[in-house]
């Protein structure tokens, strides 16, 4: 199916996108407001960028306890989500500021978190953004035979204990970014000819991961190993420790959004036609959660407002609580969906339930 072409339904009788993208110009308009971020955001970029890089410094400069190096490694974890987020997410959308070298600047912050600009805008802002839960086309739902995220994949027997174990793996994601993941997308990427707006120069775009693998490396491995007065092995747990912490953050986030009851896994018909049109198909198969709650709106960068996200992807998250009252009143009026939990824990519930429904023999399904 991975081949297949997918196309969306054009038939929207009812202009329930372009009644809503009215509506939501109307407010930025009305309150004159641009639709990328403002002192909010770039208060919250210190903030997150102090989080993750000040107990960096403290554990190089200060000789600290090993029980101490490890509590800074885990506050560095919740400071690399915290970036990953709030800031790199709305750089490498556009949406963080109107200025594109900004943006630019921003969306980069990914290579100190260990990842790379194009593998990541291709599998999000292409794959996923686009074929959203639609399976073999979003990458984000594939998570290889270890688990089951949509009833279509292949049902393992190790499967009927996935929501015990997953979690486990969550905190894998980031660190298998630094060390395979990253090499293995942009074979597969460049080989596809995919990309987020112009193909870049193989050379070039192979030459900066390798590179910028390296100064990672250097900067999280090797100058600690120089500066600190400290086993070698201690350092690579501690760098373990900070990727397990914002894996598992980053994954939850994700999968609290997308692989959920609430949201739909639709495949297309034989000819790759899908029943929705783009803007319809997100609203099926994407979940807010937790939105009134102001820390996680904080510091999830409005990742748990998914709906208004996937939807306005190049407006910044600081806008979504409240666009929100408008996208929601408008789904309503057109008669669709407007899935959300009202808070994280029933969504973290849902996940692990869904999950649970996920591991069982197909025939056993639903």
């Amino acid at each position: 199916m991975e081949n297949t072409t997918i196309r969306f339904s054009r038939k929207d009788s009812a202009k329930f996108f372009k009644t809503l993208n009215q509506r939501v110009n109307d407010y930025f308009k009305e309150n004159k407001l641009k639709k990328t971020g403002n002192w909010r955001l770039h208060l919250k970029t210190v903030i997150m960028f102090a989080l993750f890089l000040t107990p960096y410094f403290l554990i190089l400069t200060l000789g600290l306890p090993n029980w101490a190096n490890l509590l800074l490694t885990i506050v560095m974890g919740i400071g690399m989500a915290g970036v990953g987020m709030n800031v790199m997410h709305d750089g490498n959308h556009g949406a963080y500021s109107n200025k594109k070298w900004v943006n630019k600047i921003m969306g980069s912050s990914i290579y100190i978190l260990a990842g790379n600009v194009y593998n990541w805008q291709v599998q999000h802002n292409v794959l996923h953004h686009t074929y959203t839960n639609i399976h073999e086309h979003d990458e984000d739902m594939e998570a290889g035979r270890i688990l089951r995220f949509s009833k279509h994949a292949e049902w393992k027997k190790h499967h009927k204990f996935q929501h015990f174990y997953s979690i486990f793996l969550y905190g894998l994601l980031t660190f298998n970014w630094a060390v395979t993941t990253d090499f293995q997308q942009m074979y597969r990427y460049m080989k596809r000819k995919l990309a987020y707006g112009k193909l870049p120069n193989p050379v070039i775009n192979w030459s900066t991961l390798v590179i910028t693998k390296m100064l990672y490396l250097t900067i999280w491995i090797i100058i600690p190993l120089i500066f600190i007065d400290i086993v070698w092995w201690k350092v690579l747990l501690g760098f373990f420790i900070m990727h397990y912490v914002a894996g598992v953050i980053l994954s939850v986030v994700f999968q609290l959004a997308h692989i959920v009851d609430e949201a739909e896994t639709p495949l297309p018909d034989e000819s790759g036609n899908m029943k929705n049109t783009w803007a319809i198909h997100q609203l099926f198969t994407t979940v807010n959660f937790g939105t009134k709650n102001r820390i996680v709106n904080w510091f999830t960068g409005g990742l748990n407002h998914q709906v208004e996200h996937h939807i306005f992807p190049n407006i910044s998250h600081i806008h979504y609580t409240k666009i929100s009252k408008i996208v929601k009143q408008t789904a309503k009026e057109f008669n669709l969906p407007y899935n959300e939990y009202k808070t994280t824990r029933k969504a973290i519930i849902s996940h692990f339930k869904h999950l649970k429904e996920l591991g069982k023999q197909p025939s056993l399904q639903y």
